[in-house]
């Protein structure tokens, strides 16, 4: 974690913001650990007397969620792992626990998502094949789209192994930060942060597994950080940031309309969001319910997610209308890669808007509901 960053972005307790939408800010309580400008082991305190929860920092990544005790027990594997294994012992274990293993399905995700990220840089990456780096190329459609920006930082919303946070460095001069709950995707992240380096195993099939490790830098790192933090409930106040990323995060969220919500309160009046998604929606991320179409057929829009956001992006004459967030551009089709192992290779379509923060309106400037509302209410069994 850097000093910078938590000074500049002030996060909030997220316990006091669930519990009563309170806005306490943290403190730096204690510093066990620091190295190259980064503090990487610390606690963090809530300055509110009622509550006074304490937030770790781990591997320079602090853990600001509300349900810190759930948050660490589903992680404490990935925590308290071992990250300086070679290649010889890793595959050992690897064989040991079997497919369908929580060891072997980290792999299997860092392996897909560090190949994305970064396999642009490695020099033992096949010229040959769908090429890494869709993250990067639909990042750069989004960030052409929305256009100039209010001054402030700048949020990456599921960043997972950071390639996307790095690339928006590059392209501004303002503090970046990004955020995720996947705590070993973030520990890749801050080590290429920390380190200069990336390493990762690449997937060859099966269980069989390669290590990768090279150099990476990024011009405009010193202004990225990395943080545990849920999409749902961000620690920090409104208005703080001047655009918001989030990648193949909507159809990955227990409830995509909260989460937009709240990415529209943390954005200055005139910031930018940029969302890129395929809906490729599943009950195991998200309820039913909270899906934006495809659970019905008995509605206009159930066969068009795509449709179904442009409407909640519609203030003007959309009664639910989501957090005074505007649809401003949008791109279609764009190809994302998926690496599955070296015969397998997922693809992806995805559909991109970008919407402006609208000033808030009054009360009784707010649209009464249409005929554009009563699509919305699709019915669910």
């Amino acid at each position: 974690m850097r000093l910078r960053h938590f000074e500049s972005l002030r996060p909030v307790c997220p316990v006091c913001r669930v519990a009563g939408g309170s806005e306490f800010p943290l403190r730096i309580a204690t510093v066990a650990r620091e190295e190259n400008g980064h503090i990487v082991e610390a606690a963090l305190h809530c300055t509110n007397p009622l509550c006074l929860r304490e937030f770790p920092v781990i591997d320079g990544i602090p853990l600001l969620v509300s349900n810190l005790r759930a948050y660490v027990a589903a992680n404490i594997l990935s925590i308290h792992g071992r990250d300086d294994l070679g290649e010889l012992i890793e595959s050992m274990l690897g064989d040991c626990c079997g497919p369908n293993s929580d060891f072997d399905q980290t792999r299997q995700h860092l392996s897909s998502y560090a190949w994305d990220h970064y396999a642009d840089l490695d020099p033992q990456e096949s010229a040959t094949g769908p090429r890494p780096g869709s993250m990067v190329r639909t990042l750069e459609i989004g960030r052409e789209l929305a256009g100039a920006l209010p001054t402030g930082p700048i949020l990456d919303v599921g960043c997972s192994v950071g390639r996307g946070t790095f690339a928006l460095a590059e392209r501004g001069d303002g503090l970046v930060l990004g955020v995720d709950l996947n705590f070993p995707m973030l520990r890749l992240a801050a080590g290429v942060l920390r380190h200069g380096r990336v390493r990762y195993p690449r997937r060859r099939v099966g269980l069989v597994y390669e290590t990768r490790d090279f150099p990476a830098a990024f011009e405009g790192a010193e202004r990225v950080d990395f943080w545990a933090c849920d999409a749902a409930a961000l620690p920090f106040a409104a208005g703080t940031f001047s655009m918001a990323t989030g990648f193949n995060l909507l159809d990955c969220l227990a409830a995509p309309r909260e989460f937009l919500g709240g990415l529209g309160r943390s954005l200055k009046t005139g910031g930018k969001v940029v969302l890129a998604c395929p809906y490729d929606w599943s009950e195991g991320a998200t309820p039913l319910e909270g899906w934006l179409g495809g659970h019905s057929q008995r509605s206009p829009m159930e066969g068009s997610s795509e449709e179904f956001l442009r409407h909640l992006l519609q203030p003007g004459v959309n009664a639910q209308a989501i957090g005074g967030l505007e649809l401003t551009a949008e791109r279609d089709h764009l190809p994302w890669f998926v690496r599955l192992h070296e015969r397998s290779m997922m693809t992806y379509s995805l559909h991109l808007v970008v919407a402006t923060r609208t000033a808030d309106r009054p009360a009784s400037e707010n649209p009464k509901p249409t005929d554009t509302h009563e699509q919305l209410r699709s019915p669910v069994l």
